[in-house]
């Protein structure tokens, strides 16, 4: 199957409205020329949120929740053709998930073929983007829909993938088809025997696929010590196969984004680092040297 993240070049809006007047507590999505409506419910609300219509649907949901032995969130795909009744279940017999993202449709035309290709779709897509713990244990097969069904489904999934970045879930996209690397400039770091190749992005900083990182005898003492989160993210990053051992260092098996230059700087030199100047071009100019002059023109 291939997997296809949206790709949007026309602006949109998205209204996040805060029932409760709290901006922790429930959330309503609605996005502009979209028939879909999203619901952010904390579990702690979940008990007061499962009399709203949104849930007596059929939809797809979310559970989302820390994963305590990683950086990463971990992350459930489901469906259901009455929402309400799947995450009645997953409150009893799932303790991982703080938030469930629920989407369903204004219009009711969401069927229950369509939610499990929406449920397929994001399966493949979590482990292609391998930013997350997947408690899916099995990827979903792709339900046999009519080719008009199989179009509006994927645009119903495009415009789950632009609101789902908004409200800070960033764990199905694809760094490689993100940006163009021919509208960036590209930054290195060339250090300890290694060469990593990267591109500032919006949502952090991108290192290339076949850009390596250093192995695990040439961490600094001060990483592991001071900084076991970094150490963590590395550990999750060679457990999903985004790092793979190349004789004594690491290579990126695909472009991964970070949350930051600092971040990536820091995993692929195995040191604490400052990535707006550790990120150079091939003339030697800074990360930060480039953003400088460019707000200054």
């Amino acid at each position: 199957m291939t997997i296809k993240p949206a790709v949007m070049r026309r602006g949109f809006s998205v209204n996040v409205f805060l029932p409760s007047g709290d901006p922790e507590g429930l959330k309503v999505i609605e996005k502009s020329n979209w028939t879909g409506h999203g619901l952010v419910i904390p579990r702690s609300m979940f008990g007061e949120s499962k009399t709203r219509n949104e849930l007596e649907r059929t939809g797809l949901y979310l559970l989302i929740g820390p994963d305590e032995s990683t950086a990463w969130p971990k992350l459930y795909v489901g469906q259901g053709e009455i929402v309400k009744h799947r995450l009645q279940k997953h409150h009893k017999d799932k303790d991982f998930w703080t938030h469930a993202v629920i989407f369903t449709s204004k219009d009711a035309n969401l069927n229950k073929a369509h939610v499990q290709r929406l449920e397929s779709r994001l399966v493949a897509l979590a482990k292609a983007a391998k930013q997350c713990v997947l408690e899916n244990g099995n990827e979903p097969s792709l339900p046999s829909l009519s080719e008009s069904d199989e179009a509006m489904v994927e645009g119903f999934l495009d415009d789950i993938l632009l609101c789902l970045p908004i409200l800070g879930y960033r764990m199905f996209e694809m760094a490689a088809l993100s940006l163009s690397r021919n509208n960036k400039p590209t930054f290195m770091i060339s250090t300890k025997g290694i060469v990593a190749h990267g591109h500032d992005a919006p949502s952090g900083f991108i290192v290339f696929e076949k850009s390596q990182a250093v192995g695990e005898s040439k961490l600094t003492p001060s990483l592991n010590k001071h900084y076991p989160y970094v150490k963590e993210q590395r550990d999750e990053l060679i457990r999903q196969g985004v790092l793979v051992q190349s004789g004594e260092d690491y290579v990126f098996t695909m472009d991964y984004p970070f949350s930051s230059p600092s971040m990536a700087s820091t995993i692929v030199a195995g040191r604490v680092s400052n990535g707006r100047t550790e990120w150079k071009t091939k003339e030697g100019k800074t990360l930060k040297e480039i953003q400088d002059a460019e707000i200054t023109e």
